[in-house]
């Protein structure tokens, strides 16, 4: 796809959902999300979905958290947001911690005199810093 003309985006009329946002202002919203029909009619086949959004402060700024509640009604998701929210919380810090294992074991450190080799006699020339290739 070397052109945006083509790409193709089409909604699937099959699966439109109507979404309402709830806010407190303060920690988070709930976003419902009630199925509808092609046109905008209620369809009772399908279930409402609830998720949550919120924001955790790190060092490195704000970082959004995503979260579907498992829940049959508004009051519901309100009550469970505080738990979901922390267990999704904790599963993306599992996935923070594999993927930096996996960075990590990814690093090439390169053989004693490998710089040499690669850089001609004597390596990198020597500078002012503190840090020397041997």
């Amino acid at each position: 796809m070397d052109n945006a003309n083509d790409i193709e985006l089409h909604l699937d009329a099959e699966r439109l959902y109507r979404e309402e946002v709830f806010t407190d202002q303060r920690i988070g919203t709930i976003r419902r999300l009630t199925p509808v029909k092609s046109d905008g009619s209620p369809d009772p086949g399908r279930a409402v979905i609830f998720a949550g959004q919120t924001q955790i402060l790190t060092a490195g700024g704000a970082l959004p958290l995503g979260f579907e509640i498992a829940a049959g009604t508004l009051t519901e998701a309100v009550e469970k947001f505080g738990a979901t929210a922390k267990v999704a919380l904790e599963e993306m810090l599992r996935e923070l911690q594999a993927l930096r294992r996996e960075a990590a074991s990814q690093l090439v450190v390169p053989a004693p005199g490998a710089a040499s080799s690669i850089l001609g006699p004597g390596g990198l020339p020597e500078r002012g810093g503190k840090i020397r290739l041997r």
